[in-house]
């Protein structure tokens, strides 16, 4: 609470306020989402200007300002560890219960890296440039985490 706001005529309540709520991921969000959990496919948007390969798929480019929403590329459920962090810590939040790692994957075909889960692998035992594949979700959850996680290839 701002120390300096005169309360002396507010009645106040501490307390938490829970709004029901809809997200739209808009449309190429949407396509992105639903090609992971339709036909377990993970697709990205190419730039024809400068060829680069973006995923998760974006509507411009981040380099040319072209417009890139229509320019789906399949990519590889392949990919490699280009960092990774372990999250020890619990959050009702979190996709996990700790300790879990959390990496950035740059899949076969993109020019960008994603952040997913990593299982499989001993914490200790992951290195830069580790080869790893997609594992899809066996219930879909219509959300990233339709690819439950990725592991060691």
């Amino acid at each position: 609470m701002d120390k300096n706001f005169d309360t002396t005529d507010c009645y106040m309540i501490e307390g938490k306020l829970a709004l029901p709520y809809t997200y739209f991921a808009g449309r190429v969000g949407s396509t992105f989402i639903t090609t992971i959990r339709d036909r377990h496919k993970i697709m990205g948007v190419k730039c024809n200007a400068c060829n680069k390969v973006f995923v998760p798929p974006r509507q411009t480019c981040e380099r040319c300002l072209e417009d890139i929403r229509d320019n789906w590329v399949e990519l590889g459920n392949t990919g490699e560890v280009v960092n990774f962090t372990v999250v020890r810590y619990d959050d009702k939040h979190l996709p996990r219960k700790a300790p879990f790692v959390m990496a950035m994957i740059q899949l076969d075909g993109a020019d960008t890296p994603m952040v997913h889960i990593l299982e499989g692998i001993d914490p200790e035992r992951i290195t830069i440039g580790l080869k790893v594949q997609a594992v899809f979700a066996a219930k879909t959850t219509n959300t990233i985490l339709d690819i439950d996680h990725f592991e060691p290839v």
